[in-house]
């Protein structure tokens, strides 16, 4: 058995999604001066790896404290469409042969690479057919860019269609590159404990 983190550590100054809150993680109490350590976090809760739940974008969405622990463990399998390039579609062609027990398709975009950059909000994005493939077959998404939809758009299609069908969406993975391809594995996605439109989480793989 091996277990992969996919998780981008929470830091002070980290990336966000344009307009998303700053990230401040400071000292609230310190060893020298009340004998105990305690840090103050500042973050939105779409910051880092996270998960967006139907109420991110749904009005009458699910939020994410109504997702049973085991509705967080997925079988997943990895897309390849490192190939699509800086805001190119990913459509239904660029699927491998989905095994017939998969809940989450992982979407592999080369991304994870731009964190950080100037070329971060110009990662491929999912087709609005695509999106619609994977709402009708209950499928989450996952992707190692900011958003499966184009970031900065004014329509979000994939949100729509996937958080619309009651289905979670992940982004901002990385560590892809240590994952199976062609074949399915364990994807668990464990989010705070919060009432909320979605909230950062811990994403860990298991093949």
């Amino acid at each position: 058995m091996t277990l992969v983190d996919l998780t981008r550590p929470i830091e002070s100054g980290m990336p966000t999604y344009p307009g998303d809150p700053p990230v401040s993680v400071e000292s609230h109490a310190t060893f020298d001066r009340d004998g105990y350590r305690v840090a103050r976090l500042e973050l939105g809760s779409h910051t880092g790896t996270h998960v967006d739940a139907p109420a991110h974008t749904e009005p009458d969405g699910a939020t994410l404290d109504s997702y049973s622990v085991d509705e967080l463990r997925m079988t997943a399998q990895v897309v390849d469409c490192r190939g699509v390039g800086a805001g190119g579609k990913i459509t239904p062609a660029h699927l491998p042969e989905i095994e017939s027990d998969v809940e989450c398709l992982v979407f592999r975009t080369g991304w994870e690479d731009e964190w950080g950059t100037d070329r971060m909000t110009e990662h491929p994005s999912l087709s609005a057919e695509l999106a619609q493939f994977c709402a009708d077959r209950g499928y989450a998404v996952a992707t190692d860019a900011l958003s499966p939809d184009p970031t900065g758009g004014s329509e979000i299609p994939v949100h729509n269609a996937v958080l619309g069908a009651g289905n979670l969406i992940v982004e901002n993975l990385c560590g892809l590159a240590m994952l199976p391809v062609g074949e399915s594995f364990t994807l668990f996605v464990l989010p705070l404990r919060v009432d909320s439109d979605g909230a950062p989480a811990r994403v860990v793989a298991e093949f």
